[in-house]
């Protein structure tokens, strides 16, 4: 089977590569660490299953999803992602994908995954149905203390730098804490992410 895999974390990309090559699935899986490494590769190679991560340094999983089956349709999509958000779930099954993921799933998860979307079903595991049953979430994803004070000092306008100055954390956690943001909030970058801040009151 021809299996691609767009993830911008090397651990995770070596060990879906390893647990296809033991299981006899795909013995040379390609990966793309970005958005446009990704549609590049998918010029010269035409693969059965993409495993797409959503939160790509350099775009969004969730437009790179439906710009990827516009124009291979054929292609299936597992969504892969840290955060069980249901406007994140609904998002990515609005725009073609075949199934969702959690990072934290086990191998026979992500295997039964690809048998389900291979033959034509939509694979969510009892998780997720259960978040997109949810009907008193707002779709809204949680977020941590530390996230609100960030999303905070970013609506005041402040750099990494200046964020990590102020919440004794280094400029790297500062960043990620800031991208982790554009993700849950599905934001495609800081002053959109501020606007749908203040729109759901959260800050």
């Amino acid at each position: 089977m021809e299996i691609f895999i767009v993830e911008d974390h090397p651990v995770v990309a070596e060990g879906l590569q390893k647990l296809f090559a033991e299981e006899g699935i795909c013995n040379n899986c390609p990966v793309a660490y970005s958005g446009k490494e990704c549609l590049e590769t998918l010029k010269i190679y035409t693969p059965q299953v993409i495993f797409l991560d959503i939160n790509l340094p350099d775009v969004s999983g969730i437009d790179l999803c439906k710009t990827i089956l516009d124009l291979y349709q054929p292609v299936k999509i597992i969504a892969l992602s840290s955060f069980g958000s249901r406007v994140f779930i609904q998002k990515m099954l609005e725009n073609g994908a075949s199934g969702y993921l959690l990072k934290n799933a086990d191998r026979e998860e992500i295997i039964m995954a690809i048998k389900e979307v291979t033959s034509g079903k939509t694979y969510c595991s009892s998780a997720i149905k259960e978040i997109l049953e949810n009907k008193t979430c707002d779709g809204l994803p949680i977020l941590t203390k530390r996230e609100q004070e960030v999303l905070k000092l970013i609506a005041e306008g402040l750099t990494n730098n200046e964020i990590a100055e102020r919440m004794f954390i280094s400029p790297l956690t500062a960043d990620s804490h800031r991208k982790n943001l554009l993700v849950k909030l599905g934001a495609r970058n800081t002053a959109s992410m501020v606007r749908i801040a203040m729109t759901h009151q959260l800050i």
